[in-house]
């Protein structure tokens, strides 16, 4: 690679806390011997912010992501030239208009390879939805906008967690609990635990839906008939997939240190822990595409929005594992590009034979 990574930052709800955490995270020029960030947002938005929260912070407009350059701060106006009003902390759909002109310009770009990872700041998902934006979230988003099938992950430095479910209601969570979609969920996440972050040997964990793992039945057939079923036949296979484990015990006594990821089945079950043990160095993955999208694991925050009190740390945390992902793939795919092929031992002895 001849150019340092180039991170697009979409900068999410303008009225929220986004251009607060990416303008305190570059005021380091330390972070720039990393990459090359474009910011994709506005430009009126981004000096209301910087004069409101009494930032120095700079940045070059430019006219596109082809235009960055290196050791500064770049921002693509995807507003261009309109007149933009930031209403701190209150929803509004033109925040959510130009949060999905955002969007749409950075999938564009990462997609045709003029950025390399897209981080995204967060959005107000009832303010950003519209005829032509009608996702439950990020996640949904990059799917349809990239290739493969999308998993989220939580990750912070104590433990990964992904989602079987995301955005469902939970009377619809038992019924999308099927071994094909959960045996799917397994195989991406051993996957990603090689070539996301380079896992030689990883090891997954898997949650029971139930309480106490459904009480051998009486609280739910769901581990019984679906996922230990699955566990075993998967673990048939070599795959180093253990549970179901009851999600109470399972945090509470800290058993997640012994894996490297942990498949929640919703999203509760997931996050309220993660998010208790993860203070503000969450990052949220979506694993699975053939694009690295990473976000901070926080929302809009409007209660706090053009008050300077945000903190810029899970955005950091972002980018920094979006830099990380980047290589590992990079790396993995360099090492795998042109495997050997395999040969029986018995026609490795019978050539050593005739060698000598």
């Amino acid at each position: 690679m001849t150019h340092k990574i180039r991170v697009g930052i979409t900068h999410g709800d303008m009225n929220g806390i986004g251009y607060e955490t990416i303008l305190k995270a570059f005021s380091q020029p330390t972070l720039f011997e990393l990459c090359t960030p474009i910011v994709y947002g506005s430009d009126q938005a981004a000096q209301a912010h910087r004069q409101q929260l009494g930032l120095e912070t700079t940045w070059k407009v430019v006219a596109s992501a082809e235009a960055a350059k290196e050791g500064q701060l770049n921002l693509v106006d995807v507003t261009e030239g309109a007149e933009v009003k930031v209403n701190f902390g209150q929803p509004s759909a033109e925040a959510g208009r130009w949060a999905h002109q955002a969007l749409e310009r950075a999938a564009e770009d990462v997609k045709a390879g003029k950025i390399d990872v897209v981080v995204t700041c967060p959005i107000n998902k009832a303010s950003i939805q519209s005829e032509s934006f009608q996702f439950p979230g990020h996640t949904e988003f990059f799917e349809a906008r990239s290739e493969g099938s999308a998993l989220m992950i939580l990750m912070n430095e104590l433990l990964r967690v992904a989602l079987a479910t995301v955005h469902v209601p939970i009377k619809e969570v038992p019924e999308q609990i099927t071994i094909e979609r959960v045996e799917t969920c397994i195989r991406q996440i051993l996957a990603s635990l090689k070539r996301d972050f380079d896992c030689s040997s990883p090891r997954l964990a898997v949650l029971s839906l139930n309480p106490h793992n459904g009480d051998e039945g009486l609280l739910g057939k769901e581990e019984q008939d679906v996922l230990q079923p699955l566990i075993a036949q998967l673990q048939a296979e070599g795959l180093p997939v253990f549970g179901t484990y009851s999600p109470d015990g399972f945090f509470g006594a800290g058993a997640y240190r012994h894996f490297d990821a942990v498949l929640a089945m919703y999203h509760d079950q997931g996050l309220a822990p993660f998010k208790a043990l993860s203070m503000d160095d969450g990052v949220n993955f979506t694993a699975g595409l053939n694009i690295v999208r990473t976000s901070p694991d926080h929302g809009t925050a409007f209660d706090i929005a053009g008050k300077g009190v945000a903190s810029e740390l899970s955005l950091l945390q972002a980018i920094y594992a979006a830099i990380d992902i980047y290589r590992h793939r990079l790396s993995y795919d360099e090492a795998n590009a042109n495997p050997l092929p395999f040969t029986p031992r018995h026609h490795r002895d019978d050539r050593r034979q005739r060698q000598s």
